[in-house]
């Protein structure tokens, strides 16, 4: 397989198909597209029809979408578990994660994920601290539950945390205020080695996107 994404500093969508793989040991060969130059666009159409990344090629089919190439991956290795083994922790996590694929808009719009920045207290409006109060307590409500099964959101490293993988870099870059569980898994997802991994490579990185440098 290969999977097409973009600059890592900035790129949260490709984020999270690239961290489940890597941490879930499922082999594939990394292409990355900066984004936001003349023929950034171009060149994302020759990889998948909607232009965008991440996209994921095995042979001859194209999967887009970061929630679509998930799906695909767990059809694909049934026997790694991309979703928690439970079927009731399944749902849940299929739920948490459409919660964040189609939702905090706010947070997103005011807190761009940034990896080489530092902005504390930078884009808190009200519609953002409801935001992460909300994932906060997505966050202690899983930790809760799963305590004694590891230490991600369910237990094993699932694509939940691949899902929320972006916002524990907002919540570093930002220097958010969290809830005692809320910390402890900051740093848990954080010191997870493919984390790391990416975090390298997105500081070594060099290119510039305005339009994610709000505070610069």
């Amino acid at each position: 397989m290969k999977l097409v994404i973009g600059n890592k500093n900035y790129s949260s969508w490709s984020l999270r198909p690239w961290l489940l793989m890597r941490a879930l040991d499922l082999p594939f060969e990394e292409e990355l597209v900066p984004l936001y130059r003349e023929d950034s666009k171009p060149r994302l159409l020759q990889h998948a029809p909607s232009g965008r990344v991440p996209a994921l090629h095995d042979g001859t089919l194209v999967v887009w979408d970061s929630l679509a190439i998930v799906e695909y991956l767990a059809e694909q290795y049934p026997g790694v578990a991309v979703w928690p083994r439970d079927t009731e922790a399944r749902a849940h996590a299929r739920s948490i994660c459409a919660e964040m694929h189609s939702g905090f808009t706010a947070l997103r719009s005011h807190m761009p994920m940034n990896l080489r920045a530092s902005h504390p207290g930078k884009g808190q409006t009200p519609a953002v601290l409801a935001d992460i109060a909300r994932i906060d307590d997505i966050w202690q409500d899983c930790r809760r539950r799963h305590a004694l099964e590891g230490p991600y959101l369910f237990g094993e490293f699932s694509a939940a945390d691949a899902f929320y993988a972006p916002v524990v870099t907002r919540f570093v870059t930002y220097q958010v205020p969290l809830t005692e569980l809320g910390d402890e898994y900051v740093e848990t997802l954080r010191g997870l080695p493919a984390m790391q991994e990416w975090y390298t490579a997105a500081l070594q990185e060099t290119e510039r996107i305005e339009a994610s440098e709000p505070y610069a």
